[in-house]
């Protein structure tokens, strides 16, 4: 734990949420400060807990998945049954301990539970409810179920990201998940402001599926002020030309692109072909997209020979947008990344050292930190409902008995 103050200490935050959209919010929060309480249960844990790999030895089991504990470490982990009446009443007072209660559940589902926005905000005014699910709280689709694979479909990426003549690609990962809880961040942030500044409390109620529209806004655009309807181009691009990946000699790949005539010179000189610049073929990005077969063989032959990194380190040097394409293990040992701290070592009591990923953003006075690895399932039970909100021996011994933490 840092010595140095946090910039987020004090904010106490209840997370009745799971997989990534809705915990991805609370780790933020929590690698900043927060004090953040993950509730599960026995009955129905977390789905990352045995749903997704990796695990431990690959056998899965609640303690054993790597894919939860890197979207929930930094948090406290506790387990209550909301069908258990005694469980709710617990869940209640951890509602009037906390500032803020983050849910990614159908909506409905957790007024069913006995936790509606109403119920909380007469146990705490003060409170802000993150409710973040698919398509919102409300509209003809609202009760749609789904993962980021769906939403990244739903809101029009897939069918942009393709080969012309073949079919919509499902993009790796849930893309919106990580849109929707990244603006999520924002929005709490901006209601504990709020909270602080006047006492009043929020229901900020985010459609996941509406934070993907950002990602294609300039398609939006062009098809409300022009009626066109942009179409999968490959790794073609409007502007760039040539705009793409070609494969070097060590079987890895580049990414590169040029934003103008005068780019273009530079990346034809320093490929040793300056005349090409002046070539009829090449000379304009209209006249290079229709000989674009011609400049690929080009430029792919020049790659074939070296090296990746050596290709977009000398393509860099002449000023061309150009990068090395990562594997994954590339990226675990990127010397910017690992400059900037983003892999943080932690050791979890069951999967033993695992890295976690920092946030994407650091804050000079208050820096985060990754404090604590994911939690066991239960693990705080006894620090969080006897410290946090007061249960002496004799209630605790009875909720546990009344199957409370099951």
């Amino acid at each position: 734990m840092s010595s140095v103050p946090h910039a987020l200490a004090g904010l106490k935050v209840v997370e009745f949420a799971s997989y990534a959209a809705g915990p991805h919010v609370g780790k933020v929060l929590a690698n900043f400060g927060a004090i953040v309480v993950h509730v599960e249960s026995r009955q129905r844990p977390d789905g990352f807990r045995l749903e997704y790999p990796p695990f431990k030895d690959g056998i899965p089991g609640v303690d054993r998945g790597g894919c939860f504990t890197l979207f929930n470490d930094s948090k406290y982990g506790v387990t209550l049954d909301l069908k258990n009446d005694v469980a709710l009443g617990l869940a209640r007072r951890l509602v009037r301990w906390c500032d803020v209660v983050i849910e990614n559940m159908r909506p409905g589902v957790i007024a069913r539970l006995g936790l509606s926005y109403d119920v909380m905000r007469a146990i705490n005014p003060r409170l802000i409810l993150l409710s973040s699910c698919n398509m919102g709280q409300t509209g003809p689709r609202a009760q749609t179920p789904g993962f980021g694979s769906q939403l990244s479909a739903l809101a029009g990426f897939c069918g942009l990201t393709g080969e012309p003549d073949g079919p919509p690609m499902l993009l790796y990962g849930p893309y919106i998940d990580f849109v929707a809880s990244t603006m999520s961040v924002s929005a709490v942030l901006a209601a504990v402001l709020r909270q602080r500044a006047t006492g009043e409390g929020a229901w900020i109620d985010v459609a996941q599926y509406e934070t993907g529209l950002h990602f294609i806004a300039d398609a939006l655009l062009d098809y409300h002020t022009n009626a066109h309807e942009a179409q999968r181009a490959g790794n073609l691009d409007p502007e760039a030309v040539p705009h793409g990946a070609w494969r070097c000699r060590d079987d890895q790949w580049v990414a590169l692109s040029c934003w103008s005539d005068h780019e273009f010179g530079q990346l034809v000189a320093a490929i040793g072909q300056a005349a090409l610049a002046h070539d009829l073929r090449f000379a304009t990005a209209a006249s290079r997209r229709e000989h674009m077969r011609d400049l690929d063989a080009i430029i792919g032959c020049w790659c074939s020979t070296r090296a990746a990194e050596e290709v977009a380190s000398m393509l860099q040097h002449a000023g061309v947008h150009a990068h090395r394409v990562n594997t994954v293990a590339d990226l675990m040992t990127d010397a910017q990344l690992v400059h900037r701290h983003v892999w943080r070592r932690r050791r979890h009591p069951v999967i033993g050292d695992q890295v976690y990923l920092f946030p994407a953003f650091e804050l000079s006075a208050t820096p985060g930190d990754i404090t604590a690895a994911g939690p066991r399932l239960g693990a705080d039970n006894d620090a969080v409902f006897r410290h946090f909100i007061g249960m002496n021996d004799d209630e605790h011994a009875a909720a546990r008995a009344a199957g409370a933490f099951d």
